[in-house]
Parts: structure tokens; sequence; C-alpha cells
């Protein structure tokens, strides 16, 4: 399988990298597709499907071909993998529940190959809860789904991250891309690299993505003060703010027998001093803080990577990449290292954009929704 990356700030300049790479003869079936929702999404997914070339889309907060990160731009991966051996389907949530959905995605690749992997990307909003997108597709499945992917950015404007493929793009929407692990290997991983620090604390008050309190006190009073701010520091003009130093300090959420899964939180309400955190946690879990991310955090990514290339898949045909954008915020001229770093293991083609959430099994997990963490995907035909 050939794949081919090509990168642009405009449909133009799309449509003319497009021409450039298929002068030799190429043809490509499927495109994955990242790119700034502040771009013009139908247009460069009509240029695509002219061409008779498939799409599996999502919007970005931050895009990447190799370590060459883009801001508000266009990157593209071309496959030539046979159509017989991928499929494509987009669902929304319109009156039904993300389970719903995902169940009916899981449902359908069972029903398409015997031996299905899913790369998924979804939109983020309310209705798009991640942990329930990954129980819906192991339901639908059966178990021991094959499962990566990322949710969708919009620049951290947080108005409109949406998955697409031709013809359709919603912020409810989740977008699947069926591959014959018969016919294509895939593997990888989801790893973190945060290391926790201090005590083991419970959420002692918590609705869904919501905690209120952590060991009884008021959670937003105890992440102000392990961060070691106070609230007479800022300037808040409304109830619910959001603290960038959040992002450097993920809540780990504790299981046993199971690495732990990061929970990144997004916003303090200074009306009800709770945390509104990118991830469920569940009242009575176990959480921990994080230290603040240095190179240590990028050598457990390569390395992570390195015991999937040397366990699983020696050689990649090419290489996909979802990193939550928190991770961007925290490492900053890091995150290009992290990127190039693991470009490196297989030395493949590699297209990659920032997340608001991550699908995908750690290693010795389960499949999971995470926060700060680095979701790396590898595809070699058989």
């Amino acid at each position: 399988m050939k794949a081919k990356s090509i990168k642009g700030k405009s449909t133009e300049e799309i449509k003319t990298a497009l021409q450039h790479s298929l002068a030799d003869g190429f043809k490509p079936t499927l495109a994955v597709v990242f790119m700034s929702f502040k771009l013009d999404i139908e247009a460069v997914c009509d240029l695509l499907n002219d061409e008779g070339i498939q799409i599996f889309g999502a919007t970005s907060s931050g895009e990447f071909i190799s370590s060459e990160i883009e801001q508000e731009s266009i990157v593209i991966m071309l496959l030539d993998m046979h159509p017989s051996c991928f499929k494509i389907l987009f669902l929304e949530t319109n009156d039904r529940y993300a389970f719903e959905i995902a169940k009916q995605l899981g449902e359908d690749g069972k029903n398409t190959f015997a031996n299905a992997a899913f790369i998924i990307t979804s939109g983020w909003s309310k209705e798009m809860d991640g942990e329930e997108v990954i129980k819906g597709i192991e339901e639908g499945f059966g178990g021991g789904a094959t499962i990566f992917g990322g949710m969708a950015g919009d620049d951290l404007s947080f108005t409109g991250p949406k998955a697409f493929t031709h013809g359709k793009n919603s912020i409810t929407g989740l977008v699947g891309l069926i591959i014959d692990e018969d016919k294509i290997d895939i593997s990888g991983v989801a790893t973190c690299g945060w290391k926790a620090i201090g005590t083991t604390k419970i959420i002692t008050k918590s609705t869904g993505n919501i905690v209120y309190t952590i060991d009884d006190k008021p959670a937003l009073d105890m992440v102000m003060k392990y961060l070691g701010i106070s609230l007479d520091d800022q300037l808040f003009n409304n109830t619910v703010f959001n603290i960038d130093l959040f992002t450097y300090y993920p809540l780990q959420l504790e299981r046993e027998n199971a690495p732990a899964v990061m929970r990144t939180a997004m916003m303090g309400n200074t009306e009800d001093r709770s945390l509104v955190c990118a991830g469920n946690i569940p009242q009575g879990s176990k959480i921990r803080f994080s230290l603040p991310p240095d190179f240590d955090v990028i050598e457990t990514v390569v390395e992570e990577c390195n015991e999937v290339k040397n366990e699983q898949l020696q050689d990649a045909d090419a290489v996909i990449m979802f990193s939550c954008i928190s991770r961007y915020k925290s490492f900053g001229a890091m995150t290009s290292e992290e990127i190039e770093r693991v470009n490196e293991v297989w030395k493949a083609p590699l297209i990659g954009f920032f997340t608001y959430g991550e699908y995908g099994k750690s290693k010795r997990g389960q499949n999971e929704y995470h926060n700060n963490t680095c979701c790396v995907v590898a595809l070699k035909e058989k």
C-alpha cells in the first residue's frame, strides 16, 4: 500500500498538491483529511470525490505531516488501499445517544468484515460522550474490537468541531473507517507519559464530567491549591472560566489492573466550585494529580511505540497520530520533537492533528476514551 501526504492553506493549494501527487500515475482510493473548521470542508471533499477518493475527516486544532505543525491549514494522507478492504460509515446522533450510533457502527463492522478494525473520529458536543462511543462499538461488535481515533477540534474556539466525509459533516457526527484486518495489519497504542504525584484522593461527588468535591472538599479549590494559585489572582468575567494551567496537570483516574487514564480539567465554576473535565469521572473514583511534563514524557511515548513495532508491526505503510491539544499547549516547542521521534519509529508517511479527546488501547489496558494522550496507529498491507 502506497501513501502520500499533501498540505495547503486553501482548497486551491490542495488542488495543486493533489494534481502533483497524481502525476506519476498514483491512484489513491482513500483520503485521511484533517483541517481547520475555518476552511471550506465541502470544497475539499468535492475535490477529492471528483477523483474517486473516499474521505475520512475531522476538523482540528492544529495539523501536522511528519513534525511540521500547521495552524488553520489542511493536511491529507492519500492511500491506495483496495476498496474491498475498507468501508466508511457516517452516523449522527440527532435524537439518539452516542452509544446507539456507536453500537450501529460496531454491528456494521462485524457484518462487513470477519475481522474488522475501526479508526474513528467524532464531533465534540454534549451529545458525543467519548466513553459511550467506545462502549457502543464494543457492544455492537461483540467485544475485542481494534479501535483508534480522536475527537475533532476547532482551533480552540469550542464552537464547531466536526467529523466529516463527502456530503456529510456534523458536530454530532461519528465517522468510522472500517478496515479488514485480514488484509491490512493495524497496530497502535494510546500513550501519555505524565507522572503521578501525591496521595490518592477520592472523587466524593460528581455527575458525568463535572466534579464537585474531592475528599469532600470543593474540587476547584483543591486543584487551585495544588497549582499554587488563588482565585483572587485571576480576573474572571464569567462564572465558568478556563485556566491554561489545568492542561499541564491532568487528573489521573486510577483503575485496578490497568494504567491510569488522564482527565483534563477544562474549566472551573466559581459559583459551585466545580471542575468541568474533558471526560467522565465517576463518583467514588480514585485520582492523583500529575507532575508537569518533561522530556521523560516523550521518552515514554517513543518507548511504547517501539514496543508496538517490535512486538506487533515491524514495518508500516502509513502512520496516523491523534494527539491531545492539551499536550500541544503543555509541550510547546517540544511537541515537534515528540512527533518527529514517533515518526522515526516506523519511518513511514505520518499525518495527525490535535484533538479534544483520544480513542484507543493503552499498554496493558483496554479500549478507552482518553485526555492528554497521544494515540498512534500504524497500518501495513499484508
